[in-house]
């Protein structure tokens, strides 16, 4: 995708300034001219005007976005007037001549069935029309024609034929990454509902077996883990947000510690290094519960001493640096690379390919999960966090 994009733009962007230097030259002829030549200013002023459009198409093709897109696009191609529409409607008409809205859909069901673009001419008997001819592109995403981008001129011009076309495809582009975009919320939703369905049974189980055995004994004891219990459960079931802040994932891992040390007693020892300058960094929901988990059950599975866990956050400049590191069990490399690599054979692990899943979905194949493990010898994951990402902001605390 990325390829292909860079060779879009460049082909596109030559051809936009020069067809923006044609219409505006006479206009502002002096505004930039510290920049170069009228060639370099056209440049400049089209690159411009081109991401002023792209954050509202980037949220899908709607009423709203195509509204506040449209003077923009009419800008990049200096027309008198510029719609967008849908495979039913106009979403908005930005000029003059908008009593052209029914003619112009009624000649729209040929481009939107075969998704190529048409130029015809406009009947009009309002003398001080200037708008007499039209050119429609259609805007695709998938292979499939979402509506049309439909500019009107005084009259015919390959030019404008042209140049319309390239606009569309531009256009397109920016809804093909918005559909990406509500893709990968999707995935990483239906992520989240994998990881809520792994917290185990038996942890459930055994947490509210050990809240049970302390109501006759310690009653106040019973209460402050029932309390624990239900704030955990809490913030992994809450349904706004894909992502959180290190404080908040931190404090919902105390939570389930605590649980966990009122089953294990002394057999489970934790400790936990945090930098404050990192707590506000935001990270994918419940990204660290799963490793520390993990990081539990093979400290304890197969041993009958105790097992020690150390968590630890620091301030690493541009990175927030997350290490869990266990003495337990550990496992053997090879078992670790499928289970990562989701390949059939290995049981469990899932929190770990999940979690490795997300972190690259999020930040980039630089930002995978880094496991240090051997058989008998722990397990150290560490987990590299950008202190900021475009798109990744926490929804707010939790409460609690």
């Amino acid at each position: 995708m990325s390829g292909f994009l860079a060779g879009l733009l460049v082909a596109v962007l030559p051809l936009l300034a020069a067809g923006f230097w044609l219409g505006r030259r006479t206009a502002r002829p002096s505004s930039l001219a510290g920049l170069g030549t009228p060639v370099e200013h056209a440049t400049f002023e089209t690159l411009h005007t081109a991401s002023l459009a792209t954050p509202p198409l980037r949220a899908g093709l709607t009423e709203e976005t195509a509204r506040k897109a449209a003077r923009k696009l009419r800008s990049l191609l200096g027309t008198d007037a510029l719609c967008l529409t849908d495979r039913e409607r106009v979403l908005v008409w930005d000029g003059v001549g908008s009593h052209h809205r029914e003619e112009v859909m009624a000649r729209l069901a040929g481009p939107l069935d075969t998704g190529r673009g048409e130029a015809f001419p406009l009947g009009c008997d309002t003398p001080d029309c200037t708008v007499r001819w039209a050119v429609v592109a259609p805007l695709t995403v998938d292979d499939r024609v979402h509506g049309a981008l439909v500019a009107c001129a005084p009259r015919e011009s390959a030019v404008l034929v042209r140049a319309a076309g390239e606009v569309a495809r531009w256009v397109s582009v920016q809804l093909e990454l918005a559909d990406l975009d509500r893709s990968r919320t999707r995935l990483i939703e239906a992520e989240i509902r994998a990881l809520r369905a792994q917290i185990s049974p038996h942890f459930i189980f055994n947490s509210l077996a050990v809240i049970a055995s302390f109501v006759r004994t310690d009653p106040e004891r019973a209460r402050e883990l029932l309390l624990e219990f239900a704030d955990f459960t809490r913030y992994s079931f809450r349904r706004h947000g894909d992502f959180t802040t290190l404080a908040d994932e931190l404090h919902a891992i105390d939570h389930y510690l605590a649980l966990v040390r009122a089953r294990f007693g002394d057999r489970l020892s934790v400790t936990l290094q945090i930098a404050p300058e990192v707590l506000p960094v935001a990270l994918p929901f419940l990204c660290l519960q799963p490793l520390v988990e993990n990081a539990v059950k093979h400290g304890l599975e197969g041993k009958s001493d105790k097992c020690h866990i150390q968590l630890t956050a620091q301030d690493a400049g541009a990175e927030a640096l997350v290490v869990i590191e266990d003495d337990g069990a550990g496992m053997d490399p090879e078992v670790l690379r499928r289970i990562l690599a989701r390949e059939p054979g290995p049981s469990g692990g899932i929190g770990l390919s999940n979690v490795d899943d997300r972190l690259r979905q999020v930040y980039g194949d630089d930002y995978g999960l880094v496991i240090e493990t051997a058989v008998g010898a722990g397990m150290k994951v560490t987990v590299r966090l950008p202190k900021y990402q475009p798109g990744v902001h926490s929804a707010g605390r939790l409460g609690g």
